[in-house]
């Protein structure tokens, strides 16, 4: 008597749009819950003084770096492989490439511990810390990247769960340790009950704390019985594990750089405008990084959708996923940015009541607010294409809108535009990387990648 079958994955069987938006809804409880931490520990330092506040910001862009290379980025190719092995039906290669994952992880925390450790105050003075700005900032910088290690742990185990389809506990570690992030930070920062006062220093400490008990929660899940996939510690390294990781996850590393250098060239540039125009960019491009956890949502939950279905072979289906988590993630953002191109008051109000600011920030909306929907359709692509394992499309999109910033921005400066030019450079640069990345995504072939067993 022959066995039967075994049953086809559910992601394999599930209709696409109410999976895609099950699957998103605790992943966007969980960024929003991350989001609430920074506005939190923003007003705790605020609360310090502008010497504290000012080493934060220092701090806090290779602190974004980190994370979005360890979770979108590294995390993206580690989510990508482990899913396409499921769609595959082969576990044991799922958890060897869990594995793989782990490792890669730990390589990178530790370039961060010993990047920052060594050159933290050269890079921090480089970026204007000076006095007591730039002692702040290593210290703080110091606490927080001793951990680096949990850090990228913490993001790479949340994707080999995500990998599996399970969305709800990553959620549930991310939310439980974003109350503990806020109580222990705000604690050891203005010395609550018997807490220590240690300002600054204290922040630092509530976010490695949860960084480490996270971790922990993961390696608890991960390591039980359990387990859909086991994160076993014993194996042999082999070769076609970490290049299949790093086929995705080293070549969207690049994502991250592209997103803060587009940020630096359009400050620059607003800079030079006047400090109304700065100010007006800053609050508007605030709203645009706030709507990136919807966009996120949606692409994490389509990422093993896709590889799922890449690994069974089912390519009709996994690109059906990418265009329908596209169409989700342009359409809620899209929706967003109409409102605020018509009511730009709705968020501007929020920040200022300077009519020079607040002219230049609804200025912003109102161009840049209906080119929203080509973001979100940038971001969902993105991800569901790291799912195929196919992300050069995406990363070459980005790459364009780089290249429209920065050949816009010089000409604008050059011919002493108006300002209002800078907006619709920003818009520009959002219908450029959208468009492009469908194009390419329909270009570009999807299937399972032939692989290499080695011992």
């Amino acid at each position: 008597m022959t066995a039967a079958a075994p049953a086809p994955h559910p992601l394999l069987t599930a209709p696409v749009a109410p999976t895609l938006a099950r699957l998103a809804a605790p992943n966007l409880i969980g960024m929003v819950a991350s989001t609430a931490v920074s506005i939190a520990e923003t007003a705790y330092i605020g609360a310090l003084g502008p010497e504290p506040l000012a080493a934060a910001a220092l701090v806090f862009p290779m602190f974004m770096l980190m994370g979005m290379m360890s979770g979108g980025a590294m995390g993206g190719g580690v989510s990508s492989a482990v899913s396409r092995a499921i769609g595959a039906g082969d576990i044991a290669r799922a958890e060897v490439l869990a594995r793989h994952g782990a490792l890669i992880a730990l390589g990178f925390g530790l370039i961060f511990t010993l990047t920052l450790t060594l050159f933290g105050g050269a890079l921090f003075h480089l970026l204007g810390g000076r006095g007591e700005t730039l002692r702040l900032a290593v210290t703080y910088a110091g606490v927080v990247f001793s951990v680096a290690v949990a850090i990228w742990l913490l993001n790479v185990m949340a994707s080999v769960l995500r990998a599996t389809g399970d969305m709800a506990r990553p959620s549930v570690v991310m939310v439980g340790g974003a109350a503990l992030q806020v109580v222990i930070g705000g604690s050891l920062c203005f010395g609550w009950g018997p807490a220590p006062a240690l300002g600054l220093m204290g922040v630092a400490l509530g976010q490695a704390t949860t960084a480490l008990l996270s971790t922990t929660a993961f390696l608890v899940i991960l390591r039980s019985p359990r387990a859909k996939i086991r994160l076993r510690f014993l194996g042999p390294l082999r070769r076609d594990a970490f290049a299949d990781i790093l086929r995705v996850g080293a070549p969207a590393l690049l994502s991250p750089l592209q997103t803060v250098g587009a940020v630096l060239i359009l400050t620059a540039i607003a800079a030079r405008f006047g400090t109304e125009t700065l100010a007006g960019y800053g609050i508007g491009s605030r709203m645009e990084f706030l709507l990136v956890p919807i966009a996120f949502s949606v692409g994490v939950a389509a990422l093993p959708m896709v590889g799922i279905a890449i690994g069974a072979n089912q390519v009709a289906r996994a690109r059906r996923v990418a265009w329908t988590a596209g169409v989700m993630g342009g359409a809620g953002l899209g929706l967003i940015g109409i409102v605020l191109a018509i009511a730009p008051g709705l968020w501007v109000s929020i920040f200022t009541r300077d009519p020079g600011v607040a002219a230049a920030a609804s200025l912003y909306l109102r161009f840049a607010g209906p080119a929203f929907v080509f973001f979100g359709l940038n971001l969902a692509l993105y991800f569901a294409a790291q799912g195929a394992g196919r992300i050069g499309g995406p990363l070459l999109a980005g790459t364009l809108r780089l290249v429209v910033i920065a050949v816009g921005g010089w000409a604008l400066l050059a011919n002493d535009a108006p300002d209002w030019t800078l907006f619709a450079l920003v818009a520009a640069g959002m219908v450029t990387a959208g468009t492009a990345s469908v194009a390419f995504v329909a270009m570009t072939p999807w299937g399972p990648r032939p692989t290499t067993r080695s011992a």
